[in-house]
């Protein structure tokens, strides 16, 4: 029997994506008051996929990597990790309903 395996990655990225400044103040603080934001972010990710081709295995691909203007007018990248991990909560002895 195949096990299905469903994509939990994608749906992330794609909302760090649509709301990058509010997801870097949320759980970057810091970091998110280093930034420019008047100056616009630009997404790097096709950049890192040609620097290493093999970062892409079947639907896992490379996370978010983000070019931002520091308030000290230097260029930094922001690089995001999502790790989505589904797990079944179960107790011994109770059933779910």
């Amino acid at each position: 029997m195949t096990e299905q395996r469903t994509d939990y990655d994608s749906p992330w990225k794609e909302v760090i994506e649509l709301y990058f400044p509010r997801f870097l103040e949320f759980f970057f603080p810091q970091a998110y008051a280093a930034i420019d934001w008047k100056r616009p972010h630009e997404f790097l990710d096709t950049e890192l996929q040609q620097l290493e081709p093999d970062a892409e295995i079947g639907k896992r691909l490379v996370d978010k990597v983000a070019k931002v203007w520091l308030l000290n007018g230097k260029e930094a990248w922001v690089l995001v990790h999502v790790e989505v991990v589904r797990r079944e909560s179960r107790a011994l002895g109770a059933t779910a309903l």
